[in-house]
């Protein structure tokens, strides 16, 4: 293991990453059309914690994951990260390094080989020497299913699967506090999602990173996630938090236990009493 590598396994186990999300309010365009996206939406997601997202279309989701980002601002109420202002209503979040999201529609630079994209950031904030972030590169494409095998090659020629996969390890190398994840594997077909969810949980296994994980596949956010949260339709706030106490490390046959579908049954049972609101009230707003 390089040095950097060693770095960057010590500063995983440091117990970074604690997100407090204490009654936030977002209304979007209030002094027009007044779209109220979140109300008193309270979270705790601990040190090294999976949780998964989960609601309705339009529940405030992915609004939520933007404050986190620092892409958005807040209305009311406050986040905290690891006991310190991260957004208030004074203080606008600012995208940073220690918070690092990966999107659904991809975002590699197709001119870049595999290993310029995943060593970009390091470079681009000067945070290590050009030959010591390669070699941290390399470390981390070997031990995630071999991909230094190709370091050379561009995007244009991977599998969405292995672009996804290279997506993931790029904001990885940065060491962040959280992982923010935008349903990234929504577009791929069964199997190409079965093989992303073992390579991010074996990821996760290695580096035990805080992740935030957005998703509309009840299956695949109580197969990968510690907690899975699901929210209201809008204004959303947290309707119901499930422990997922299935065993790690988690394999196929965990989606088959009785437990697996106890918890599913949980939590379909509420993701479909909020889209029913939804869809009631969407019909009252069109009459």
């Amino acid at each position: 293991m390089t040095d950097a590598a060693q770095i960057l396994k010590t500063t995983a186990d440091s117990g970074l990453g604690h997100l407090s999300v204490q009654h936030v309010h977002k209304v979007y365009d209030p002094h027009g059309v007044h779209v109220e996206a979140l109300q008193d939406c309270s979270l705790e997601i601990p040190s090294g914690d999976f949780i998964a997202v989960v609601g309705p279309s339009g529940c405030g989701k992915s609004t939520l994951l933007n404050i986190l980002a620092g892409f958005d601002n807040l209305t009311g109420g406050r986040v905290l990260l690891d006991d310190e202002p991260l957004a208030t209503v004074d203080h606008a979040p600012r995208p940073g390094p220690d918070r690092v999201v990966v999107f659904q529609n991809g975002a590699l630079f197709p001119w870049k080989t595999v290993l310029q994209n995943v060593v970009y950031g390091l470079l681009v904030q000067k945070r290590m020497p050009e030959s010591e972030a390669n070699d941290l590169g390399m470390e981390l494409l070997a031990k995630t299913g071999g991909l230094d095998r190709i370091a050379n090659s561009f995007p244009g020629q991977l599998s969405s699967g292995m672009q996804r996969r290279v997506e993931i390890l790029r904001a990885l190398i940065n060491n962040p506090r959280i992982l923010l994840l935008d349903e990234p594997f929504r577009a791929m077909d069964t199997v190409s999602k079965t093989t992303m969810h073992r390579h991010l949980l074996d990821i996760y296994d290695q580096y035990h990173k805080t992740v935030f994980f957005i998703t509309h596949d009840l299956d695949e956010a109580i197969f990968l996630a510690d907690t899975v949260v699901v929210m209201t339709t809008r204004p959303g706030t947290i309707k119901l938090r499930l422990d997922v106490d299935l065993p790690r490390p988690r394999t196929r046959e965990t989606i088959t236990s009785h437990r697996f579908l106890e918890l599913k049954q949980q939590a379909v049972s509420a993701v479909h009493e909020e889209a029913k609101k939804a869809f009631e009230r969407g019909e009252r707003e069109l009459a």
